[in-house]
């Protein structure tokens, strides 16, 4: 008998270490197609000539995208953790961006639920991964809803290669985690680098999150950096927008942003964020002072039925009066979100957004000669690269997201 026991103990013991070695992979994706129409419709830069457009529309309630994501037990708590995601174009099958096969998100790490997890490869910000509960995007979507122009990066767009992140465990509620990305500048470990910080806190229905966010160019501004606000040899993303393009060669950018939430009941609750944001000029670059603007946001979500959502958003955006401009911008945006689900995976959805910008802003021509224009509005951030040419743009659209 005693045999017989010790037997079944070595055999169990055994089949432990083989599950606590074991390995999973799991594929997933959603894809995300719908129509849209946008009232004012011009290339970024100009001052007049927009037109409305009608146009497919893809990724706008969710980025289209599939990937793979794995974990292995190490033993002692600890796993081994893996993500390699890739962003398409559901309309035309193309990769984003452009040559990008796991461009969305590419990292390996570890992860222990006493010592929190350390990642390392392209990857969101700390800013960006504490700030997003009770960021605008999640129910008026970032397309449409993310502050206008998506002025401080609280949509999904900004990543950065080359980067370590470490996220706590929860300590009573409270989550603090760091973030760096190497530039790779030679003679200098400052240019070309992005580091961010923050903490969260959620306590029952109520959460509130702070972070903060550096970007620093390769070189000391006046750099050429194609569709990059500021780019870095990081791998920076914030899409230059009406708002920002007087200051696309800025030496370095810096968000500071406070962002919370209250669910009422299960059916009602309400998310509010404020950020700061500044463009600070280096000696080669087309501007003197530094630019600055403040962002305030609410979102109210309301849940009638189990297969609806509906929300609704304001959010104001004004620029401090600097480089000769005397009436700063300020943007006006409204949103209104409807989605119905047809299961679990599948929904159908319609978003709205409206912008009215007044006042004046700065910009820069091709040969970075900088002048003082009225400012224009920009909805979302789907809109950054085909700004109204006026002060006001209404962008409407419906789509369908399938998700696997």
């Amino acid at each position: 008998m005693r045999k017989k026991t010790l037997a079944i103990a070595i055999l169990t013991g055994f089949a432990a270490n083989i599950a606590s070695a074991q390995t999973s992979v799991t594929l997933y994706g959603l894809i995300d197609t719908g129509f849209e129409y946008m009232s004012n419709s011009a290339s970024l830069g100009a001052t007049s000539g927009g037109h409305s457009v009608v146009k497919m529309s893809n990724g706008v309630w969710q980025g289209s995208r599939f990937g793979l994501t794995g974990k292995e037990d190490l033993g002692g708590g600890t796993q081994a953790i893996f993500t390699l995601e890739s962003s398409f174009n559901s309309g035309t099958g193309a990769a984003v961006p452009t040559n990008g096969m796991f461009g969305r998100r590419s990292f390996v790490g570890l992860t222990n639920a006493a010592y929190g997890t350390l990642t390392v490869g392209r990857q969101y910000t700390s800013y960006y991964t504490l700030l997003v509960p009770y960021s605008p995007i999640n129910w008026l979507t970032g397309y449409g809803g993310a502050h206008p122009g998506d002025i401080d990066s609280m949509d999904s767009s900004y990543r950065a290669n080359n980067s370590i992140l470490y996220v706590s465990p929860s300590f009573h509620g409270l989550t603090v985690s760091g973030y760096y990305a190497l530039g790779g500048v030679a003679g200098s470990f400052n240019r070309g680098s992005t580091w961010s910080a923050g903490a969260q806190y959620i306590s029952g229905p109520f959460g509130i999150a702070a972070a903060f966010l550096r970007i620093n160019n390769s070189t000391l501004g006046g750099g050429a950096w194609g569709a990059d606000s500021t780019a870095s040899s990081g791998g920076a993303e914030p899409g230059v927008s009406a708002l920002t393009y007087g200051y696309r060669n800025a030496q370095a950018q810096q968000r500071v942003a406070v962002t919370g939430g209250w669910q009422f009941s299960p059916a009602f609750d309400i998310s509010l964020a404020y950020s700061n944001v500044q463009y600070i000029p280096g000696v080669n670059s087309g501007f003197r002072d530094e630019a600055i603007f403040n962002t305030g946001g609410v979102v109210l979500h309301w849940k009638p039925r189990i297969e609806w959502d509906l929300a609704a958003g304001y959010a104001y955006t004004r620029a401090t009066e600097a480089n000769g401009i005397t009436s700063a911008a300020h943007y006006s945006q409204f949103n209104l979100m409807q989605y119905y689900s047809l299961s679990k995976r599948t929904g159908l959805y319609m978003v709205e957004g409206y912008q009215r910008a007044s006042g004046k802003t700065y910009t820069l021509n091709a040969n970075g000669v900088g002048g003082i224009i009225d400012a224009t509005a920009n909805v979302g951030d789907g809109a950054n690269s085909t700004p109204s040419s006026s002060q006001s743009q209404f962008v409407g659209i419906a789509g369908i997201i399938h998700r696997f």
